[in-house]
Protein backbone atom coordinates (compact mmCIF):
# COMPACT_ATOMS: atom_id res chain seq x y z
CA UNK A 1 0.00 0.00 0.00
CA UNK A 2 1.32 3.32 -1.46
CA UNK A 3 -0.37 5.63 1.87
CA UNK A 4 -2.56 4.83 4.16
CA UNK A 5 -6.17 6.07 3.20
CA UNK A 6 -9.16 7.27 4.17
CA UNK A 7 -10.61 3.59 4.37
CA UNK A 8 -8.12 1.80 6.30
CA UNK A 9 -6.06 3.54 8.70
CA UNK A 10 -3.39 2.00 11.02
CA UNK A 11 -3.55 -1.67 9.77
CA UNK A 12 -3.46 -4.68 7.70
CA UNK A 13 -7.19 -4.99 6.01
CA UNK A 14 -7.84 -9.06 6.43
CA UNK A 15 -8.82 -11.32 3.67
CA UNK A 16 -12.29 -12.42 2.71
CA UNK A 17 -12.62 -15.43 -0.21
CA UNK A 18 -15.21 -13.90 -3.09
CA UNK A 19 -16.76 -16.93 -3.74
CA UNK A 20 -18.36 -17.40 0.30
CA UNK A 21 -22.15 -18.29 0.18
CA UNK A 22 -24.74 -16.00 0.12
CA UNK A 23 -27.64 -18.71 0.78
CA UNK A 24 -28.60 -19.84 3.96
CA UNK A 25 -30.52 -17.01 6.27
CA UNK A 26 -28.80 -16.59 10.27
CA UNK A 27 -30.96 -18.61 13.15
CA UNK A 28 -31.66 -14.60 14.77
CA UNK A 29 -32.64 -13.61 11.42
CA UNK A 30 -34.99 -16.58 10.37
CA UNK A 31 -38.25 -15.06 11.67
CA UNK A 32 -38.10 -11.77 9.73
CA UNK A 33 -36.58 -13.51 6.57
CA UNK A 34 -40.00 -14.79 5.32
CA UNK A 35 -41.39 -11.18 5.22
CA UNK A 36 -38.36 -9.60 3.49
CA UNK A 37 -38.12 -12.14 0.94
CA UNK A 38 -42.25 -11.88 0.32
CA UNK A 39 -41.56 -7.73 -0.08
CA UNK A 40 -38.37 -8.17 -2.30
CA UNK A 41 -40.38 -9.74 -4.77
CA UNK A 42 -42.62 -12.58 -4.28
CA UNK A 43 -39.96 -15.23 -4.16
CA UNK A 44 -37.40 -13.81 -6.47
CA UNK A 45 -34.19 -14.46 -4.85
CA UNK A 46 -32.57 -12.18 -6.37
CA UNK A 47 -35.23 -9.48 -6.02
CA UNK A 48 -34.30 -6.36 -3.42
CA UNK A 49 -37.75 -4.77 -1.43
CA UNK A 50 -40.10 -2.90 -3.54
CA UNK A 51 -39.16 -0.03 -1.80
CA UNK A 52 -35.68 -0.01 -1.44
CA UNK A 53 -33.78 3.55 -2.77
CA UNK A 54 -31.13 3.45 -5.19
CA UNK A 55 -29.01 6.40 -5.72
CA UNK A 56 -26.03 8.05 -6.30
CA UNK A 57 -23.76 9.96 -4.36
CA UNK A 58 -21.03 12.58 -4.40
CA UNK A 59 -19.55 15.38 -2.25
CA UNK A 60 -18.91 19.37 -2.97
CA UNK A 61 -15.55 20.19 -2.74
CA UNK A 62 -15.48 16.89 -5.40
CA UNK A 63 -17.39 18.08 -8.18
CA UNK A 64 -18.52 21.84 -7.69
CA UNK A 65 -15.77 23.89 -8.72
CA UNK A 66 -16.39 27.42 -8.69
CA UNK A 67 -14.33 28.22 -5.56
CA UNK A 68 -14.43 31.66 -5.88
CA UNK A 69 -17.91 32.58 -7.00
CA UNK A 70 -20.61 33.94 -5.36
CA UNK A 71 -19.27 34.54 -2.24
CA UNK A 72 -17.80 31.51 -1.45
CA UNK A 73 -15.15 31.57 0.95
CA UNK A 74 -11.88 29.53 0.88
CA UNK A 75 -11.49 25.51 2.74
CA UNK A 76 -8.97 23.74 4.41
CA UNK A 77 -8.73 21.40 0.86
CA UNK A 78 -8.05 25.06 -1.17
CA UNK A 79 -5.40 25.68 0.80
CA UNK A 80 -4.10 21.73 1.35
CA UNK A 81 -4.75 21.27 -2.69
CA UNK A 82 -2.52 24.75 -3.73
CA UNK A 83 0.05 23.56 -1.80
CA UNK A 84 2.92 21.73 -3.51
CA UNK A 85 3.42 18.13 -3.09
CA UNK A 86 0.05 17.34 -1.23
CA UNK A 87 -2.04 16.24 -4.00
CA UNK A 88 -1.01 14.47 -7.23
CA UNK A 89 0.10 16.26 -9.99
CA UNK A 90 -0.23 19.64 -8.46
CA UNK A 91 -4.52 18.79 -9.27
CA UNK A 92 -7.25 21.37 -7.15
CA UNK A 93 -11.04 21.33 -6.99
CA UNK A 94 -10.74 24.87 -8.32
CA UNK A 95 -12.94 23.57 -11.16
CA UNK A 96 -13.37 19.70 -10.94
CA UNK A 97 -16.39 18.48 -12.76
CA UNK A 98 -17.80 22.61 -12.78
CA UNK A 99 -21.22 20.94 -11.27
CA UNK A 100 -21.57 24.40 -9.81
CA UNK A 101 -22.80 25.84 -13.25
CA UNK A 102 -23.62 22.32 -14.52
CA UNK A 103 -26.00 21.14 -11.96
CA UNK A 104 -28.96 20.89 -14.39
CA UNK A 105 -27.04 18.04 -16.85
CA UNK A 106 -26.08 16.35 -13.66
CA UNK A 107 -29.32 15.81 -12.72
CA UNK A 108 -30.28 14.73 -16.50
CA UNK A 109 -27.94 12.07 -15.45
CA UNK A 110 -29.17 10.40 -12.69
CA UNK A 111 -33.22 10.88 -14.34
CA UNK A 112 -31.61 9.10 -17.34
CA UNK A 113 -30.13 6.24 -15.04
CA UNK A 114 -33.63 5.81 -13.08
CA UNK A 115 -31.88 7.14 -9.50
CA UNK A 116 -34.69 7.58 -6.70
CA UNK A 117 -32.46 9.42 -4.70
CA UNK A 118 -29.15 11.53 -4.51
CA UNK A 119 -27.12 12.21 -1.60
CA UNK A 120 -24.55 15.56 -1.96
CA UNK A 121 -22.80 17.94 0.79
CA UNK A 122 -22.99 21.36 1.20
CA UNK A 123 -20.06 23.45 1.43
CA UNK A 124 -20.30 25.14 4.30
CA UNK A 125 -18.28 27.62 3.05
CA UNK A 126 -20.75 28.57 0.66
CA UNK A 127 -23.59 29.15 3.41
CA UNK A 128 -20.65 30.81 6.10
CA UNK A 129 -17.67 32.23 4.25
CA UNK A 130 -16.46 32.55 7.52
CA UNK A 131 -17.57 29.67 9.13
CA UNK A 132 -20.52 31.71 11.10
CA UNK A 133 -21.49 35.17 11.53
CA UNK A 134 -23.73 36.56 8.64
CA UNK A 135 -25.21 33.88 5.89
CA UNK A 136 -24.24 34.14 2.17
CA UNK A 137 -27.78 34.02 0.28
CA UNK A 138 -26.19 33.39 -2.81
CA UNK A 139 -24.55 30.24 -1.43
CA UNK A 140 -28.01 29.07 -0.10
CA UNK A 141 -30.00 30.13 -3.56
CA UNK A 142 -27.94 27.62 -5.35
CA UNK A 143 -28.63 24.82 -3.05
CA UNK A 144 -31.95 25.97 -3.14
CA UNK A 145 -31.99 25.35 -6.75
CA UNK A 146 -30.20 22.02 -6.86
CA UNK A 147 -32.98 20.66 -3.99
CA UNK A 148 -35.84 22.37 -6.64
CA UNK A 149 -34.33 20.68 -9.79
CA UNK A 150 -33.80 17.19 -7.78
CA UNK A 151 -37.77 17.00 -6.83
CA UNK A 152 -39.12 18.29 -10.24
CA UNK A 153 -37.44 15.24 -11.70
CA UNK A 154 -38.50 12.72 -9.50
CA UNK A 155 -35.10 12.37 -7.19
CA UNK A 156 -35.11 12.50 -3.20
CA UNK A 157 -31.89 14.73 -1.71
CA UNK A 158 -30.13 13.17 1.08
CA UNK A 159 -28.06 15.68 2.43
CA UNK A 160 -24.77 15.77 3.91
CA UNK A 161 -23.61 18.95 5.93
CA UNK A 162 -19.99 18.37 6.22
CA UNK A 163 -17.82 16.20 4.15
CA UNK A 164 -14.37 17.95 5.05
CA UNK A 165 -14.61 21.27 3.31
CA UNK A 166 -13.55 22.99 6.63
CA UNK A 167 -14.08 26.64 6.47
CA UNK A 168 -9.94 28.22 6.69
CA UNK A 169 -11.12 31.13 8.46
CA UNK A 170 -12.49 28.78 12.20
CA UNK A 171 -8.71 29.23 13.73
CA UNK A 172 -7.63 25.70 14.69
CA UNK A 173 -9.87 23.54 12.72
CA UNK A 174 -11.15 20.72 14.51
CA UNK A 175 -8.29 21.40 16.86
CA UNK A 176 -10.72 24.16 18.56
CA UNK A 177 -13.45 22.81 20.33
CA UNK A 178 -15.10 25.95 19.08
CA UNK A 179 -15.78 24.81 15.52
CA UNK A 180 -17.80 22.26 16.86
CA UNK A 181 -20.06 24.95 18.34
CA UNK A 182 -20.02 26.76 14.93
CA UNK A 183 -21.03 23.33 13.02
CA UNK A 184 -23.79 23.17 15.70
CA UNK A 185 -25.18 26.59 14.16
CA UNK A 186 -24.53 25.90 10.55
CA UNK A 187 -26.16 22.94 10.76
CA UNK A 188 -29.72 24.60 12.30
CA UNK A 189 -29.25 27.07 10.10
CA UNK A 190 -29.62 24.71 7.14
CA UNK A 191 -32.39 22.55 8.77
CA UNK A 192 -34.45 25.47 8.51
CA UNK A 193 -33.63 26.25 5.06
CA UNK A 194 -33.97 22.65 3.38
CA UNK A 195 -36.10 20.17 5.38
CA UNK A 196 -39.51 21.67 4.10
CA UNK A 197 -38.36 19.97 0.92
CA UNK A 198 -35.36 17.68 2.19
CA UNK A 199 -36.39 15.10 4.82
CA UNK A 200 -32.92 13.06 4.95
CA UNK A 201 -30.16 14.49 6.72
CA UNK A 202 -26.61 13.13 7.62
CA UNK A 203 -24.49 15.81 10.15
CA UNK A 204 -20.90 14.93 8.76
CA UNK A 205 -19.01 12.20 6.43
CA UNK A 206 -16.72 9.68 7.51
CA UNK A 207 -15.21 10.83 10.87
CA UNK A 208 -12.36 9.09 10.88
CA UNK A 209 -11.12 10.87 7.52
CA UNK A 210 -11.26 14.33 8.86
CA UNK A 211 -9.98 13.71 12.05
CA UNK A 212 -6.74 10.79 11.88
CA UNK A 213 -5.76 11.34 8.44
CA UNK A 214 -5.71 14.67 8.67
CA UNK A 215 -4.30 15.61 11.97
CA UNK A 216 -2.27 12.05 12.85
CA UNK A 217 -1.12 10.51 9.86
CA UNK A 218 -1.17 13.82 7.66
CA UNK A 219 -2.53 12.55 3.93
CA UNK A 220 -5.46 14.82 4.06
CA UNK A 221 -6.11 18.33 4.84
CA UNK A 222 -4.71 20.17 7.05
CA UNK A 223 -2.00 17.71 6.65
CA UNK A 224 -1.10 17.66 9.89
CA UNK A 225 0.96 15.04 12.73
CA UNK A 226 0.09 15.38 16.06
CA UNK A 227 0.67 13.66 19.44
CA UNK A 228 -1.94 11.61 20.33
CA UNK A 229 -3.23 13.22 22.87
CA UNK A 230 -4.18 16.32 20.58
CA UNK A 231 -5.12 13.74 17.53
CA UNK A 232 -7.59 12.30 20.74
CA UNK A 233 -8.72 15.92 21.19
CA UNK A 234 -9.91 15.94 17.74
CA UNK A 235 -11.37 12.90 17.43
CA UNK A 236 -13.79 14.18 20.28
CA UNK A 237 -14.03 17.26 18.61
CA UNK A 238 -15.62 15.44 15.60
CA UNK A 239 -17.90 13.75 17.21
CA UNK A 240 -19.34 16.23 19.03
CA UNK A 241 -20.16 17.80 16.21
CA UNK A 242 -22.24 15.62 15.15
CA UNK A 243 -23.87 15.40 18.05
CA UNK A 244 -24.40 19.01 18.47
CA UNK A 245 -25.38 18.98 15.21
CA UNK A 246 -28.05 16.33 15.73
CA UNK A 247 -29.78 18.37 18.34
CA UNK A 248 -29.94 21.55 16.02
CA UNK A 249 -31.11 19.91 13.76
CA UNK A 250 -34.30 18.52 15.64
CA UNK A 251 -34.25 22.19 17.28
CA UNK A 252 -34.62 23.79 13.64
CA UNK A 253 -35.89 21.25 11.18
CA UNK A 254 -40.02 20.78 9.87
CA UNK A 255 -41.51 17.53 11.11
CA UNK A 256 -41.27 14.50 9.35
CA UNK A 257 -37.04 15.17 9.07
CA UNK A 258 -35.08 12.18 9.94
CA UNK A 259 -31.56 12.67 11.16
CA UNK A 260 -28.59 10.53 11.10
CA UNK A 261 -24.37 10.74 9.93
CA UNK A 262 -22.36 8.82 6.72
CA UNK A 263 -19.34 6.82 9.00
CA UNK A 264 -17.01 4.93 7.26
CA UNK A 265 -16.52 2.08 10.28
CA UNK A 266 -13.88 -0.21 10.37
CA UNK A 267 -15.93 -3.43 9.70
CA UNK A 268 -15.01 -7.02 9.47
CA UNK A 269 -15.69 -10.58 7.95
CA UNK A 270 -15.50 -13.30 10.14
CA UNK A 271 -12.77 -15.70 9.18
CA UNK A 272 -15.72 -18.64 9.09
CA UNK A 273 -19.24 -18.28 9.66
CA UNK A 274 -19.42 -19.84 13.06
CA UNK A 275 -20.17 -18.91 16.45
CA UNK A 276 -17.01 -17.85 17.90
CA UNK A 277 -15.91 -15.98 14.55
CA UNK A 278 -19.05 -13.79 14.22
CA UNK A 279 -18.98 -13.00 18.36
CA UNK A 280 -15.16 -12.09 17.90
CA UNK A 281 -16.25 -9.50 14.52
CA UNK A 282 -18.96 -8.24 16.95
CA UNK A 283 -16.34 -7.48 19.53
CA UNK A 284 -14.02 -6.24 16.86
CA UNK A 285 -15.92 -3.52 15.55
CA UNK A 286 -16.78 -2.07 19.04
CA UNK A 287 -13.46 -1.71 20.14
CA UNK A 288 -11.84 -0.96 16.56
CA UNK A 289 -14.98 2.31 16.56
CA UNK A 290 -14.74 3.26 20.40
CA UNK A 291 -13.90 6.59 19.32
CA UNK A 292 -16.66 7.01 16.65
CA UNK A 293 -19.69 5.07 16.20
CA UNK A 294 -19.13 3.33 19.15
CA UNK A 295 -19.17 6.49 21.05
CA UNK A 296 -22.29 8.30 19.06
CA UNK A 297 -24.15 4.99 19.18
CA UNK A 298 -23.89 4.04 23.63
CA UNK A 299 -23.25 7.86 24.36
CA UNK A 300 -19.89 7.17 25.95
CA UNK A 301 -16.24 5.82 25.03
CA UNK A 302 -16.15 2.44 26.55
CA UNK A 303 -13.77 1.25 29.00
CA UNK A 304 -10.62 -0.28 26.78
CA UNK A 305 -10.75 2.71 24.94
CA UNK A 306 -10.04 5.26 27.67
CA UNK A 307 -7.54 2.81 29.59
CA UNK A 308 -5.81 1.63 26.25
CA UNK A 309 -5.22 6.02 25.61
CA UNK A 310 -4.72 6.93 29.41
CA UNK A 311 -2.87 10.00 29.48
CA UNK A 312 -4.10 10.98 25.95
CA UNK A 313 -7.95 10.16 27.00
CA UNK A 314 -9.89 12.97 25.25
CA UNK A 315 -10.97 15.94 27.85
CA UNK A 316 -14.80 15.62 28.18
CA UNK A 317 -16.80 18.31 29.60
CA UNK A 318 -20.41 18.18 30.95
CA UNK A 319 -23.02 17.54 28.75
CA UNK A 320 -20.87 16.05 25.54
CA UNK A 321 -21.51 12.64 26.04
CA UNK A 322 -24.94 12.92 26.61
CA UNK A 323 -25.04 15.05 22.76
CA UNK A 324 -22.72 12.93 21.08
CA UNK A 325 -25.26 9.69 22.08
CA UNK A 326 -28.07 11.87 20.32
CA UNK A 327 -30.71 9.55 19.16
CA UNK A 328 -30.45 9.04 15.65
CA UNK A 329 -33.39 7.83 12.69
CA UNK A 330 -31.08 6.45 10.67
CA UNK A 331 -27.04 5.25 10.38
CA UNK A 332 -25.13 5.30 6.86
CA UNK A 333 -22.36 3.37 5.80
CA UNK A 334 -19.54 4.06 3.67
CA UNK A 335 -18.52 0.36 2.38
CA UNK A 336 -15.81 -0.57 0.39
CA UNK A 337 -13.36 -2.61 1.56
CA UNK A 338 -13.05 -4.77 4.79
CA UNK A 339 -11.11 -6.56 7.41
CA UNK A 340 -11.11 -10.31 8.06
CA UNK A 341 -11.08 -11.24 11.92
CA UNK A 342 -10.96 -14.73 13.97
CA UNK A 343 -11.36 -15.37 17.36
CA UNK A 344 -8.15 -15.92 19.01
CA UNK A 345 -8.50 -15.90 23.16
CA UNK A 346 -4.99 -15.01 23.46
CA UNK A 347 -5.29 -11.67 21.68
CA UNK A 348 -6.82 -8.36 23.18
CA UNK A 349 -10.14 -8.29 22.71
CA UNK A 350 -10.52 -11.98 21.95
CA UNK A 351 -9.63 -11.27 18.07
CA UNK A 352 -6.85 -11.12 15.60
CA UNK A 353 -7.04 -9.30 12.56
CA UNK A 354 -5.40 -11.12 9.70
CA UNK A 355 -3.14 -9.29 7.71
CA UNK A 356 -3.70 -9.21 3.54
CA UNK A 357 -1.54 -11.57 1.08
CA UNK A 358 0.65 -10.16 -2.05
CA UNK A 359 -2.23 -12.04 -4.17
CA UNK A 360 -5.09 -10.73 -2.52
CA UNK A 361 -7.07 -8.50 -5.38
CA UNK A 362 -7.86 -5.38 -5.32
CA UNK A 363 -8.81 -2.89 -7.09
CA UNK A 364 -6.78 0.53 -8.94
CA UNK A 365 -6.85 2.31 -5.47
CA UNK A 366 -3.72 0.46 -3.42
CA UNK A 367 -6.02 0.17 -0.34
CA UNK A 368 -9.24 -1.13 -2.02
CA UNK A 369 -8.89 -4.58 -1.61
CA UNK A 370 -12.31 -6.43 -3.01
CA UNK A 371 -14.47 -7.64 -0.04
CA UNK A 372 -17.61 -8.01 -0.94
CA UNK A 373 -18.81 -10.55 2.03
CA UNK A 374 -18.14 -7.24 4.32
CA UNK A 375 -21.26 -5.47 2.54
CA UNK A 376 -23.61 -8.15 4.35
CA UNK A 377 -21.15 -8.67 7.92
CA UNK A 378 -20.62 -5.02 8.00
CA UNK A 379 -24.48 -4.06 8.42
CA UNK A 380 -25.75 -6.84 10.27
CA UNK A 381 -22.99 -6.34 12.93
CA UNK A 382 -24.04 -3.08 13.09
CA UNK A 383 -27.30 -4.01 13.07
CA UNK A 384 -26.67 -6.46 16.02
CA UNK A 385 -24.61 -3.94 18.29
CA UNK A 386 -27.04 -1.08 18.18
CA UNK A 387 -30.29 -2.28 16.56
CA UNK A 388 -30.30 1.26 14.05
CA UNK A 389 -33.88 2.26 13.21
CA UNK A 390 -32.46 2.49 9.76
CA UNK A 391 -29.99 1.59 7.57
CA UNK A 392 -28.00 3.39 4.63
CA UNK A 393 -25.41 2.43 2.59
CA UNK A 394 -24.41 5.67 1.77
CA UNK A 395 -20.81 5.07 -0.27
CA UNK A 396 -19.86 1.71 -2.29
CA UNK A 397 -17.94 1.66 -5.20
CA UNK A 398 -14.24 1.81 -6.92
CA UNK A 399 -11.42 3.40 -8.66
CA UNK A 400 -10.44 1.82 -11.60
CA UNK A 401 -7.93 2.53 -14.62
CA UNK A 402 -10.63 3.58 -17.13
CA UNK A 403 -9.35 3.88 -20.28
CA UNK A 404 -11.95 5.86 -23.17
CA UNK A 405 -11.85 2.97 -26.17
CA UNK A 406 -12.07 3.77 -29.56
CA UNK A 407 -15.71 4.32 -30.37
CA UNK A 408 -15.65 6.85 -27.25
CA UNK A 409 -17.27 4.54 -24.61
CA UNK A 410 -15.80 3.17 -21.49
CA UNK A 411 -16.11 -0.73 -21.01
CA UNK A 412 -15.19 -1.26 -17.25
CA UNK A 413 -15.87 -4.55 -16.67
CA UNK A 414 -13.93 -4.30 -13.57
CA UNK A 415 -15.72 -2.34 -12.02
CA UNK A 416 -19.04 -3.62 -13.19
CA UNK A 417 -17.70 -7.00 -11.33
CA UNK A 418 -17.03 -5.24 -8.11
CA UNK A 419 -20.37 -3.78 -7.95
CA UNK A 420 -22.16 -7.00 -8.93
CA UNK A 421 -20.35 -8.86 -6.40
CA UNK A 422 -20.86 -6.19 -3.27
CA UNK A 423 -24.57 -5.84 -3.83
CA UNK A 424 -24.92 -9.86 -4.29
CA UNK A 425 -24.08 -9.43 -0.90
CA UNK A 426 -26.42 -6.50 -0.29
CA UNK A 427 -28.91 -8.26 -1.65
CA UNK A 428 -28.37 -11.02 1.61
CA UNK A 429 -28.70 -8.42 3.57
CA UNK A 430 -32.42 -7.52 2.52
CA UNK A 431 -33.30 -10.56 2.27
CA UNK A 432 -32.71 -11.81 5.75
CA UNK A 433 -34.85 -8.86 7.24
CA UNK A 434 -31.86 -6.37 7.69
CA UNK A 435 -32.95 -2.58 8.51
CA UNK A 436 -31.40 -1.68 5.44
CA UNK A 437 -33.47 1.06 2.86
CA UNK A 438 -31.29 1.97 0.18
CA UNK A 439 -28.09 2.32 -1.58
CA UNK A 440 -25.83 5.00 -2.99
CA UNK A 441 -23.25 4.25 -5.08
CA UNK A 442 -20.19 6.35 -4.96
CA UNK A 443 -19.95 7.99 -7.39
CA UNK A 444 -22.11 9.63 -10.07
CA UNK A 445 -19.10 10.62 -11.90
CA UNK A 446 -15.31 11.21 -12.08
CA UNK A 447 -14.22 13.73 -10.05
CA UNK A 448 -11.41 15.68 -7.58
CA UNK A 449 -10.45 12.22 -5.54
CA UNK A 450 -8.90 13.54 -2.82
CA UNK A 451 -4.85 13.49 -2.64
CA UNK A 452 -5.09 11.49 -5.35
CA UNK A 453 -6.30 14.26 -7.66
CA UNK A 454 -7.65 12.90 -11.08
CA UNK A 455 -5.63 10.21 -11.05
CA UNK A 456 -7.72 7.81 -9.06
CA UNK A 457 -11.32 7.68 -10.67
CA UNK A 458 -14.63 6.08 -9.34
CA UNK A 459 -17.47 7.42 -11.46
CA UNK A 460 -20.05 5.64 -13.64
CA UNK A 461 -19.71 8.70 -15.87
CA UNK A 462 -16.86 9.23 -17.46
CA UNK A 463 -15.65 12.99 -17.29
CA UNK A 464 -13.78 14.63 -19.85
CA UNK A 465 -12.20 17.51 -17.32
CA UNK A 466 -11.03 19.60 -20.50
CA UNK A 467 -14.49 19.88 -22.04
CA UNK A 468 -16.43 18.79 -18.79
CA UNK A 469 -18.41 16.07 -21.37
CA UNK A 470 -19.91 13.27 -19.60
CA UNK A 471 -20.44 9.66 -20.59
CA UNK A 472 -21.82 7.02 -19.45
CA UNK A 473 -19.78 4.09 -18.64
CA UNK A 474 -20.65 0.63 -19.09
CA UNK A 475 -21.55 0.46 -15.06
CA UNK A 476 -23.98 2.86 -15.80
CA UNK A 477 -25.38 0.91 -18.54
CA UNK A 478 -25.13 -2.19 -15.34
CA UNK A 479 -26.34 0.17 -12.67
CA UNK A 480 -29.39 1.31 -14.58
CA UNK A 481 -30.87 -2.15 -15.08
CA UNK A 482 -30.06 -3.23 -11.50
CA UNK A 483 -32.61 -0.25 -10.86
CA UNK A 484 -35.24 -0.96 -13.69
CA UNK A 485 -35.34 -4.32 -12.61
CA UNK A 486 -34.86 -3.85 -8.71
CA UNK A 487 -32.62 -6.86 -8.41
CA UNK A 488 -29.42 -8.42 -9.12
CA UNK A 489 -28.78 -8.56 -13.07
Amino acid sequence: MSRISRRDLGRGLGVAALGASIGGTHPVLAQTATAAGTAAGAGDDLAFPADFAWGCATAAYQIEGAVKEDGRGPTNWDIFSHTPGKVAHGDTGDVACDSYHRYPEDIALMKALGVKAYRFSVAWSRIFPEGKGKPNAKGLDYYNRLVDGLLAAGITPHVTLFHWDLPAALPGGWQNRDTALAFADYAGFMAGKLTDRVKHVMTVNELRCFTDLSYMTGGKAPGLKLPMGEVNQVRHHGVLAHGLGVQAIRAHARPGTQVGLADNATIFVPALETPEHIDAVKRAVREENAMFLTAIMEGRYIDSYLAAQGKDAPKVQAGDMAAIGSPLDFVSVNIYTGNTVRADASKPGGYEILPHLPQSPRMASPWLYVTPEVMYWGLRTINELWKPKALYISENGCSADDAVAADGKVYDADRVMYLRNYLTHLQRATREGLPVKGYFLWSLMDNFEWEDGYTKLFGIHHVDFATQKRTPKMSADWYREVIRTNRLV
